[in-house]
């Protein structure tokens, strides 16, 4: 089985790229982020005809998170907890988080917030997002040590100095804070295992890059695009990789595809 997570930056955009990947990896569960349309706007009819199911979470032009699978769909959750955390005024719950069960896989696509700026009201509700989520996926592993969770999406956090260029570009900035590091590790300590990582060790791997100051072709990048595996899925991985090549020509997101195979 194959699962993935693209940060695709407007999937309406991209629909072309986004099926054509499909067909050229042979994916069976892929989790999008940052699809940036309504659920009535979103393409499934060129999903539909080549055999996959979808779920989408979107409210307007930003956020929105889809789950697409050739493998069954079932269980469709648009929140992690009833009390998730919300955003503005009036708070509501954005489009950042969709689950579903696919081919036995419990997956999850997350756009996690983007913080904006040190000691922004985004930056504290990014925190308070990533600690109920944190509960919740206790309570799951609690419930369920057997299940195989897979927390896929863009984390916007840097985990670590080799997950950026240039940690003095960054060293003031969100993304590489320490309390952001900390919130990513308490994913770890809960139970989950960054199960690319082995597959793809850095320095120098990345899956975002700018658009703006040739960052791409300069290598200026940031590894921010996780798949965190429970144990039970974390045993199955047999191989993971980023698939750079996404992220080039004409149209392409600003993010690379993160592909996982699973036994």
């Amino acid at each position: 089985m194959r699962i993935a997570t693209w940060n695709i930056n407007s999937v309406r955009s991209r629909i072309e790229r986004v099926t054509a990947f499909l067909e050229r990896h042979d994916v069976d569960v892929l989790a999008l982020q940052e699809t940036k349309c309504r659920d009535d706007q979103f393409p499934g009819l060129e999903l539909a005809g080549m055999g996959y199911e979808y779920a989408h979470f979107g409210l307007n032009q930003w956020n929105g998170v889809a789950v697409i699978s050739r493998v069954g769909l079932d269980d469709v959750a648009t929140s992690f907890a009833d009390d998730q955390p919300q955003f503005g005024e009036p708070e509501v719950l954005e489009a950042r988080s969709i689950g579903a069960t696919c081919g036995g896989i419990r997956m999850w696509s997350l756009y996690v917030p983007n913080g904006r700026e040190l000691g922004h009201a985004h930056y504290t509700y990014k925190l308070a997002w990533l600690e109920r989520l944190k509960v919740a996926t206790e309570q799951w592993l609690a419930d369920q040590p057997d299940l195989p969770l897979a927390l896929t999406g863009d984390w916007n956090i840097a985990p670590t100095d080799d997950d950026v260029w240039d940690m003095s570009v960054f060293e003031k900035s969100t993304h590489v804070s320490p309390p952001e590091r900390a919130a990513f590790q308490a994913m770890l300590d809960a139970g989950l295992t960054d199960v690319v990582r082995p597959h793809t060790p850095g320095p120098g791997v990345y899956t975002y890059w700018d658009y703006q100051q040739l960052a791409f072709p300069k290598k200026r990048g940031m590894r921010i695009d996780f798949v965190l595996g429970s144990p039970a899925l974390a045993d199955r991985v047999s191989d993971a990789f980023i698939d750079r090549e996404e992220r080039k020509g004409k149209g392409a997101s600003d993010h690379a595809p993160v592909v996982v195979d699973l036994d």
